[in-house]
């Protein structure tokens, strides 16, 4: 005789086939990881603007440092600077639309004062803030290293300067962690409304008629729904390789992914068996889930951080424990609602 778990985890699987939103969310996750290589140029622009060639932001400067900052200006990609004689012509220029933006220098008390204006509620904002920012940033490099040798004491250190490509990072940091997070909270949602259909149609009380127990159900329909998220991150990796993004340390992601569906699923389980209606047991799950990643991500090694660093082969002891810890936590959600619903056994009999 076959394992009746198994049973009601092949049941739950060939239905969840005929839910069509489910089946869209599929799709649209299969379309992301099997067009990655295309879709990733466009998010980068989205994601950090400066990525974007053939777009060039003029600056009108002005001011005591015209020169000092005229000179990092043009050493920026995507940005150059234009002298004027004044802060009234570089404004009339900026209100003109003949420049993007103004910056104007002025010296106190040997400090160099820059104010920087802007577009207001336009396209070109974002563009154009982050070329400025990334111009005084220049800038402020190239005062603090002129004045270093006339300081007393030494100043702070600057972080250094970023030089990964906007590509590298946005996949690593922001795709690949969207690809293997978002099938487990399909899972748990999917959990929650298995759960909660088997109570609005009262077929939870013929399935138990069966020399089924109650745990068994919650078993299969909990394995189930675990399942499709390694399942689909397994395919998510599979295709990102096959579009050139190379992806690290599987086993270890799988694992990681695996363990969130664990506790994801066990989570939406006993909500939903706590409450049995089924927008209560949705919106409380959607809390839970806000809550628990919301909470994760306050840590130093939070599980994007982790996914980041296992994808590019970044893996030290820190790392592994993080893993470890998660899948240790995910066996105690899952020990934590058996023992819920072994409760809900006894006392619905």
């Amino acid at each position: 005789m076959s394992d009746p778990r198994l049973t009601i985890a092949k049941r739950e699987l060939s239905v969840l086939r005929k839910e069509k939103t489910i089946v869209l969310a599929l799709l649209i996750q299969l379309f992301i990881a099997a067009f990655s290589s295309f879709l990733v140029v466009g998010l980068v622009s989205l994601y950090d603007p400066t990525s974007v060639d053939g777009y060039t932001v003029d600056v009108a400067v002005t001011g005591d440092a015209q020169d000092d900052l005229l000179a990092v200006t043009n050493d920026q990609r995507s940005i150059r600077g234009l002298a004027y004689p004044s802060t009234d012509a570089a404004m009339d220029a900026f209100e003109q639309r003949r420049v993007d933006a103004v910056l104007d220098t002025a010296v106190v008390d040997d400090r160099v004062r820059v104010a920087a204006i802007a577009p207001d509620s336009n396209i070109r904002t974002t563009l154009v803030v982050v070329q400025l920012r990334d111009a005084l940033r220049a800038f402020e490099r190239a005062e603090r290293a002129d004045r270093a040798a006339h300081l007393d004491t030494t100043p702070l250190e600057l972080p250094p300067e970023a030089t990964t490509s906007p590509y590298f990072g946005f996949t690593y940091t922001v795709l690949i962690p969207l690809l293997l997070f978002l099938p487990v909270f399909i899972s748990g949602s999917i959990a929650v409304d298995s759960i909660t259909e088997e109570f609005d149609r009262g077929t939870l009380e013929l399935l138990r008629v069966a020399p089924v127990s109650l745990v068994d159900i919650v078993d299969g329909k909990l394995a189930a729904a675990a399942v499709l998220a390694p399942a689909q991150a397994a395919l998510w990796i599979l295709l990102l390789r096959f579009n050139g993004t190379q992806v690290h340390n599987v086993a270890l992601l799988l694992l990681l992914v695996a363990s969130f569906s664990l506790l994801v699923v066990s989570v939406a389980i006993g909500i939903a068996l706590a409450t049995p209606d089924r927008r209560s047991a949705q919106l409380m799950y959607s809390l839970a889930v806000l809550l628990l990643f919301g909470g994760t991500a306050l840590l130093p090694w939070n599980p994007a951080n982790a996914i980041a660093r296992l994808a590019i082969d970044s893996v030290g002891t820190d790392v592994l424990a993080v893993v470890v810890v998660y899948t240790a936590v995910a066996v105690v959600g899952y020990a934590g609602v058996r023992k819920l619903t072994h409760h809900v056994d006894e006392t619905s009999l």
